[in-house]
């Protein structure tokens, strides 16, 4: 697992030097090599052998399959179908979280502060977000929230506290997404979007094999 966890860095520091120097080849090669390397984290983690594993491993293909739809820059339809697998995959995590059960009053808490800053999102990107957006965005940002809320209520409940990082981390580095997309395009959210980004998904991983333990 540390094997595939530093290959994920290593793939990553590669994409930003591409992405910083434009070269969309070099793209195409290191983003889904980074993707890839956080899917053999989980499966090295013995990811098939549980349901939890089995719903993480599921949300880490939707990550690599968003990953790979968005690097086009300059297709709407690529863009919206990443979008949605990244949705799917949040909603995957989301469910794989409430499986393991919730502390619902520190998800009721939790949710008081989640929605409080979606809020804040929201209106920061509203004037940027086009027509054909404006629901999609409300909703990808409703179940991102979701998902927080779920991770810090299953943390809270049954402990494994990569839950609640590798979730928390993800849904930071949407903001860089959104940014990009909707905001300013430029190199500087993806210089700390991307690799929170992937520390985010191998965190996730990770929450595999410390779920073995706990179970053990």
């Amino acid at each position: 697992m540390v094997f595939w966890s530093a290959a994920t860095g290593l793939a990553v520091v590669a994409l930003l030097f591409f992405e910083r120097m434009g070269l969309r080849a070099g793209v195409w090669l290191a983003k889904p090599l980074a993707s890839t390397a956080f899917l053999a984290v989980a499966l090295e983690a013995d990811a098939l052998a549980t349901p939890y594993g089995r719903a993480i491993l599921a949300g880490l293909t939707l990550s690599w399959l968003g990953d790979v739809l968005l690097i086009p820059r300059r297709s709407p339809r690529q863009f919206l179908a990443g979008v949605a697998s990244f949705l799917l995959g949040h909603v995957t995590y989301a469910i794989a979280f409430v499986t393991r059960g919730i502390d619902t009053g520190a998800a009721s808490v939790t949710a008081v502060i989640v929605f409080a800053l979606a809020a804040l999102v929201l209106r920061w990107l509203s004037p940027h977000v086009g027509a054909d957006m404006k629901l999609a965005v409300p909703a990808y940002v409703l179940v991102i929230s979701l998902m927080v809320i779920a991770a810090v209520g299953t943390y809270t409940h049954l402990g494994n506290a990569w839950i609640p990082v590798g979730a928390i981390g993800f849904y930071l580095s949407d903001l860089s997404v959104a940014r990009d997309r909707f905001v300013a395009e430029e190199f500087v959210n993806r210089i700390w979007g991307l690799p929170l980004y992937y520390a985010a998904q191998v965190v996730l991983a990770w929450s595999v094999l410390a779920e073995g333990v706990l179970a053990g």
